[in-house]
């Protein structure tokens, strides 16, 4: 679950920064985040509160809230890369995290990208269409096809419209 969140930061280093300062703040405890811990990591960077994490796992509200609260938000005030200032709020850490550099531009700038210079439906116009038999064992089919590829406002319009409304000549 909240696995979107890959989209924008770079867990991989979170993690690992992570797990560096549960061992400062726990040096007993197990190495590594948990995977429990990770999937809280996860919903909070996805921009759920505990509550709402636990509303879509089926846990209590009370219980996610105090296991973050022991855990990940220890572990996120003795990270060097985030300043040290109070957490407080689970809304606060992706500012600090962001700040940290631990958001990443390059998936979702190069999804965007992509969204934008590939069109949303091009139009397709077959202009003719010949058959053609030659020496009796070979059939010809030529084709001729325009493709159109519309602006950003009339793709808009054409996506707007009904099923029905959608006819290619």
């Amino acid at each position: 679950m909240f696995a979107e969140a890959a989209n924008n930061w770079d867990l991989e280093r979170l993690y690992r920064d992570l797990a560096e300062a549960k061992h400062k703040c726990a040096p007993r405890a197990r190495k590594g985040l948990t995977e429990r811990e990770k999937l809280y990591l996860r919903g909070l960077l996805c921009g759920y509160s505990p509550a709402e994490m636990a509303r879509k796992l089926l846990q209590s509200p009370k219980g996610v809230e105090v296991y973050v609260c022991k855990t990940l938000y220890q572990y996120f005030k003795s990270m060097p890369d985030v300043p040290n200032e109070k957490v407080g709020n689970w809304r606060n850490i992706n500012n600090f995290l962001e700040g940290a550099g631990y958001k990443s531009q390059t998936k979702s700038s190069v999804k965007s990208k992509l969204n934008y210079s590939l069109p949303l439906e091009p139009l397709v116009k077959i202009l003719n269409v010949g058959f053609e038999e030659t020496n009796g064992n070979t059939i010809s089919i030529d084709i001729n096809i325009r493709l159109a590829f519309p602006s950003d406002a009339e793709s808009q319009r054409t996506e707007d419209m009904g099923e029905s409304d959608r006819t290619i000549k």
